[in-house]
């Protein structure tokens, strides 16, 4: 079971499109990669090649 991690101020912001964007904050705070290929992942997924960078 996944814990469910609150949303502060600084963790998102919203794309010119409307959508919520999350901060590289928020994706270490969560600890975790998804492997969602997130324009602000800290943990260097790629989801072209489906690898991590090292």
């Amino acid at each position: 079971m996944k814990k469910i991690i609150p949303v502060e101020e600084g963790d998102y912001y919203l794309t010119p499109e409307g959508y919520r964007c999350f901060t590289e904050q928020y994706h270490l705070k969560r600890g975790y990669c998804c492997k969602s290929g997130c324009r602000h992942c800290p943990y260097g997924y790629d989801k072209k090649t489906d690898s991590f960078k090292s």
